[in-house]
């Protein structure tokens, strides 16, 4: 009887390497069922072991002294500290550039109530904010008899201090008040709020003058009638610790009929 040989193919091979190795055997159902069991049962087993494996390993973390943990500075930290600080120095440098400040003529305002102080402001400009703003302790009255009277010289010293260093004359916040030679009393140094500006707003169209405004709908107050005083003035800087403002005629004949003079001695 002649025996009739196959060609054998490589899936023949392949096919006849893993049944030698591997027993195959066709399954009925419930082993089916069984076997889908079986590796359902490892997964969640291995599941639960894992989260508890990993439980267990989020417990055993050291736990490392904040003496002992140092972290060194990264270099982007740095980095954007120097950023900050140079925004910073533009900032400042910024915020004085927009500070008011005031040419070789001003406009110069002598303004306050009748039994009240005078107040004294320079504006480069009428609309501008003033450069300079202070209360003196002189009384409206006092200043106004000793302008009746003819020329008036009116001084405001400060101190040289060494932690001062570097402020601006019209800066200083304190100074002693002499009119015409005699002392009357200290000036302080005021930020242009409300009250002010509403004056400062209401002289704006008066370039030269001097008068009372007219009083509120609430009447005259206690301290009487707002009296005012308005000029534009010339502007000699001397040095950093000296400053003058003269008191400009509109017809330009005679001396100026007002002075003042801003020293730091």
């Amino acid at each position: 009887m002649r025996t009739i040989m196959a060609t054998k193919t490589p899936h023949d091979s392949s096919f006849s390497f893993s049944r030698r190795y591997f027993h195959w055997k066709k399954k009925s159902e419930d082993e089916e069922e069984d076997d889908q069991g079986i590796l359902n049962f490892s997964y969640s087993h291995f599941s639960e072991e894992s989260s508890e494996k990993d439980d267990h390993e989020e417990l055993r973390i050291p736990v490392i002294p904040a003496e002992i943990a140092v972290i060194p500075p990264k270099k982007h930290s740095l980095m954007s500290v120097s950023k900050l600080r140079s925004a910073l120095t533009v900032f400042g440098k910024s915020h004085r550039s927009h500070r008011p400040v005031l040419g070789r003529r001003v406009m110069g305002t002598l303004f306050g109530y009748r039994r009240g102080h005078v107040h004294l402001a320079f504006q480069d400009e009428p609309k501008s904010p003033p450069a300079f703003l202070i209360e003196l302790a002189t009384p409206t009255s006092v200043l106004v008899r000793e302008m009746a009277s003819g020329l008036v010289r009116v001084a405001l010293e400060t101190e040289k201090k060494a932690e001062k260093k570097g402020l601006k004359l019209l800066e200083e916040p304190l100074w002693r008040t002499y009119c015409n030679g005699k002392k009357c009393g200290f000036a302080m140094k005021r930020e242009c709020g409300g009250e002010e500006w509403k004056v400062l707003k209401a002289l704006e169209a008066i370039s030269m003058g001097a008068g009372v405004l007219p009083a509120s709908d609430d009447g005259v107050g206690a301290e009487g009638e707002l009296m005012y005083m308005r000029a534009k003035f010339e502007r000699v800087a001397g040095s950093k610790d000296s400053e003058a403002f003269y008191m400009m005629n509109p017809d330009g004949s005679g001396g100026p009929e007002l002075s003042i003079y801003l020293l730091r001695v």
